[in-house]
C-alpha cells in the first residue's frame, strides 16, 4: 500500500478512521520555516466534521498534538509528525457490514488486495485520513508564502447548480462566508438547499470544486513523467471521492481550433513574460509559465446512501443493505481543505525540486 506523496517535500500517513488516531509525519521541510500549532489547527478547523447541517454530525475537534520537528515557532528541519486522535468513533454503527460489501466503498476491493479489512468506517480507504493531509499542507501552504505562492479553491458547482461566473469575477474574501464554500453568496445558497433537500430524501450530491493558484513562477514541473499538471492530477485523483481532473481550458478546450486556442506572448510593462489568454491554466509543456494555474476536480455523490441498497457478502449471497451512520450528503464543503493542501503539498515539492535543476 503507498501511503507516501512526494520527493522531497514528502508525506507519509498513517492511522484508520476508527482507530486511535491518524497522523502524518513529513519529511524534507527545510529548516527555519515559521509555521505554529495554531495556522496548522486552522487548517484542520475548515475539514473538521460537524461544521454545520450540511455536513455529517460527528463531532471531531481534530486538535492536531505536535510531536516532532517544530521548535519555538521554527522548524527544525528534521522530520515533522503530527497527530490527531479520535475521538467519536461509532463503530457499532459498521457492525452490520462485517461480510457485507457497500455498492460503490472500498470493501470488496480491499477484500480482495489484502485478504482482509476493517469495516469500521472504512478504515484506511475512509476520507478521514485526509485530516492527516489538511495538517501537513498547512505547513506547505507556510512555505509558499515565503515565496508569493497562494492556492486557493472554492465550490463551484452542486449537483446541477453552478456558479454563473468565472473564478476571474469572484471576491476570494469569500469563500469561507457560507457553509457550502461558494464564494459567489446567491448559488451558495441555492446550493445549500439542494444539499439539504437532498440529506433529507436519505441520499447524497456531488459536485465540483475549482482551485487557482497565484503567484506561481515560471519553471516548476519535472518533465516527462512528473509533469505540474501530472502531478497535480495524481493528487487530486488521490483523494476520496474524486472522479476526475482537468486544468486549464479542459475538456471545453477541445471545441476550439488552435488559432483560439493558443495562449499568444507578450511583454507588459514591467517587463514581464505574460500571455494574452490563458487556456493552458498556467502549464505549458508539464512547466508552470507564470501564468495563473487553474483547475477543477470533480467529486462524485458520496456513496454512503441512508437507503436499501441490493448487493452481496463476502459468502456471494445477494442481501439487501441500508446505510447506518453519521455521513455527509455532499463532500464538496469539506473538501475544499483538502484541495488546499494537495495543491500546497505538490507545489512545495516542485519548488524545491526546481532548485536542483541549475547551478
Amino acid at each position: 500500500m503507498s501511503n507516501t506523496y512526494g520527493r522531497l517535500f514528502r508525506i507519509t500517513t498513517f492511522g484508520e478512521s476508527h482507530g486511535p488516531g491518524i497522523g502524518v509525519i513529513l519529511d524534507g521541510c527545510p529548516a527555519g520555516l515559521a509555521v505554529t500549532t495554531e495556522e496548522i489547527q486552522a487548517a484542520l478547523d475548515r475539514r473538521r466534521p460537524g461544521q454545520s447541517d450540511l455536513t455529517t454530525p460527528r463531532k471531531e475537534a481534530d486538535q492536531v498534538e505536535v510531536l516532532s520537528g517544530l521548535f519555538g515557532g521554527y522548524t527544525t528541519g528534521t522530520p515533522i509528525s503530527l497527530l490527531i486522535r479520535n475521538q467519536d468513533q461509532a463503530s457499532h454503527d459498521y457492525s452490520h457490514i462485517e461480510h457485507a460489501y457497500r455498492p460503490s466503498h472500498a470493501d470488496y476491493t480491499y477484500d480482495q488486495k489484502y485478504g482482509r479489512r476493517d469495516y469500521r468506517g472504512g478504515g484506511r480507504s475512509s476520507a478521514r485520513e485526509t485530516a492527516a493531509r489538511v495538517a501537513a499542507g498547512a505547513i506547505a501552504a507556510a512555505f509558499l508564502r515565503q515565496h508569493g505562492i497562494l492556492a486557493q479553491s472554492y465550490v463551484s458547482q452542486v449537483g446541477a447548480v453552478q456558479v454563473p461566473v468565472g473564478h476571474e469575477q469572484l471576491d476570494w474574501g469569500l469563500i469561507d462566508t457560507n457553509p457550502v464554500r461558494c464564494p459567489h453568496p446567491e448559488t451558495a445558497e441555492r446550493m445549500a438547499e439542494l444539499i439539504r433537500q437532498t440529506r433529507d430524501r436519505h441520499d447524497t450530491v456531488g459536485g465540483i470544486v475549482t482551485g487557482v493558484v497565484h503567484g506561481v513562477p515560471a519553471g516548476l514541473g519535472e518533465p516527462v513523467f512528473d509533469k505540474l499538471h501530472a502531478e497535480l492530477g495524481k493528487a487530486m485523483l488521490s483523494i476520496n471521492a474524486v472522479k476526475a481532473f482537468e486544468y486549464g481550458s479542459g475538456f471545453a478546450g477541445t471545441l476550439l481550433f488552435g488559432s483560439e486556442h493558443n495562449d499568444q506572448f507578450y511583454t507588459d510593462e514591467n517587463g514581464a513574460v505574460r500571455t494574452r489568454t490563458n487556456h493552458s491554466g498556467g502549464i505549458q509543456g508539464g512547466i508552470s509559465n507564470g501564468q495563473e494555474i487553474y483547475f477543477r476536480v470533480a467529486f462524485k455523490p458520496v456513496a454512503t446512501i441512508l437507503q436499501p441498497q441490493a448487493t452481496i457478502n463476502d459468502q456471494g449471497e445477494e442481501i439487501t443493505l441500508a446505510g447506518r451512520g453519521r455521513h455527509d450528503p455532499c463532500v464538496l464543503p469539506r473538501a475544499v481543505p483538502i484541495v488546499d493542501a494537495m495543491t500546497n503539498l505538490v507545489l512545495a515539492d516542485m519548488l524545491l525540486r526546481a532548485r536542483a535543476n541549475r547551478v
